[in-house]
């Protein structure tokens, strides 16, 4: 064993994560411990369903308010909350299902400008990750429907990594809600006239994957709608 496989094996018995990263091959074992801790602590969780949204909402946002009302609705429905963990949408979600003295999941990712987490999260369901591709296996992993408000480039990113996931029959059929007509009919029409009417890219039965709603109520009402008719399980 040579001097530089020998720091390796001692930066990951001590758990030194930004020596390891330093090895392509010994970066495996940070990714593995991620999905360990990951797959232990949400396998215990029971029925969840995954809240999206921006960041960067303030309290006094509509959307705000409505995120912590889908938390809430969501645990007298008797579903844990999973959110990215950290401000905003999220953290209104966890406020809403820790009101409901429900379980309050948070995945959180720590990033440069804007990432911490919020205090709505129960103590023993705050996981941090590192690399976002592990946290977003969880999102989909444990739970039994995706409810989806205003947000940026990471929220379009889960949205459509969950549509592409169930399109291709990757994971079980659950429920996706957009919140929020003015925010998403745009896009909406968008996949209808160009991706497919004109394109041919997409087939309609995609389009029935998609829920466009209004209120929390009607939100988590699709969700109880849809597992009227199915067990809940795990996706994958």
């Amino acid at each position: 064993m040579n001097v530089e496989e020998k720091k390796i094996r001692r930066a990951f018995k001590e758990k030194n994560w930004n020596a390891i990263k330093t090895s392509d091959s010994w970066q495996i074992f940070k990714i593995m411990s991620e999905f360990v801790e990951g797959f232990e602590k949400m396998s215990k969780i029971g029925p969840c369903v995954s809240v999206f949204g921006s960041a960067r909402t303030k309290p006094d946002n509509k959307y705000y308010k409505q995120a912590e009302e889908i938390g809430y609705l969501l645990t007298q429905k008797g579903y844990g909350v999973i959110t990215g963990g950290g401000p905003g949408i999220m953290e209104a979600a966890n406020k809403g299902a820790k009101r409901g003295n429900g379980k309050s999941v948070g995945l959180n990712i720590e990033l440069p400008f804007e990432q911490s987490s919020n205090p709505f999260i129960d103590h023993d369901k705050l996981i941090n990750f590192d690399y976002f591709f592990v946290r977003k296996v969880m999102f989909v992993k444990y739970a039994q429907g995706f409810i989806v408000l205003p947000g940026g480039v990471g929220t379009l990113d889960e949205l459509f990594e969950a549509i592409t996931l169930i399109q291709t029959n990757k994971i079980g059929k659950f429920p996706i809600v957009l919140v929020g007509k003015s925010y998403w009919e745009g896009l909406l029409d968008w996949i209808k006239v160009v991706l497919l009417d004109e394109e041919k890219n997409i087939s309609k039965e995609d389009l029935k994957l998609i829920n466009i709603v209004e209120t929390p109520v009607e939100a988590v009402e699709i969700i109880e709608k849809f597992y009227n008719k199915y067990t809940l399980k795990p996706n994958f």
